[in-house]
């Protein structure tokens, strides 16, 4: 590991700091707020999150990826879409990290077209500004990363490893490549 970004200390301080001032924001909707999850690197935060909030709320999740072809050309592809009524609510889009914001560009022009919601707000816990290519409105975030480093755990995955860290960290080559490896030989055994 080369350093830890995000304690869990810090973390249940972000959640906490995150959860009073969106409490205080909401707390005259006329109609319920939908914190709504993008899965999966998002459950760890959103599932902390939620606990902080002291006003009623409904929640669901949106399971997406996002990638660039070999072409260059942004894909998202939607694998599970919202389930509840989002008509003149306000949404709460609950992510991981922002990054390139290819995805949150896609969600608000998704939710905004579909779903008729009062207004949409985007609640990440890493604003990692350097990797921005498509300018999206971060609302709340508990942490603005300036460097464009791969980040690890508490939600954040390498090929699908790694969600359950507690912590987020900046991993090194040496846990890569164990982890490729690992993998490596696990697809062999099948």
């Amino acid at each position: 590991m080369k350093r830890v970004v995000l304690s869990e200390h810090q973390i249940t301080a972000a959640c906490g700091y995150l959860g009073a001032n969106l409490s205080a924001e909401l707390k005259n909707e006329t109609k319920t707020p939908v914190f709504l999850c993008v899965m999966r690197g998002g459950l760890p935060f959103m599932a902390d999150l939620i606990k902080q909030l002291d006003i009623d709320i409904l929640w669901d999740y949106i399971q997406i990826s996002s990638y660039e072809s070999f072409e260059g050309t942004p894909i998202v592809s939607l694998a599970k879409d919202v389930s509840i009524d989002l008509s003149e609510r306000t949404v709460i889009i609950v992510e991981d990290v922002v990054d390139t914001g290819l995805t949150v560009r896609f969600l608000l022009e998704h939710l905004k077209k579909n779903f008729n919601p009062k207004r949409v707000l985007v609640c990440t816990l890493i604003d990692k500004i350097k990797a921005r290519r498509y300018e999206v409105p971060i609302d709340y975030y508990g942490l603005r990363f300036e460097e464009n480093e791969f980040l690890l755990g508490y939600g954040l995955d390498y090929k699908g490893l790694m969600r359950n860290t507690p912590y987020v960290y900046v991993p090194d080559e040496e846990e890569r490549a164990k982890w490729d490896n690992e993998l490596l030989l696990k697809k062999k055994a099948r």
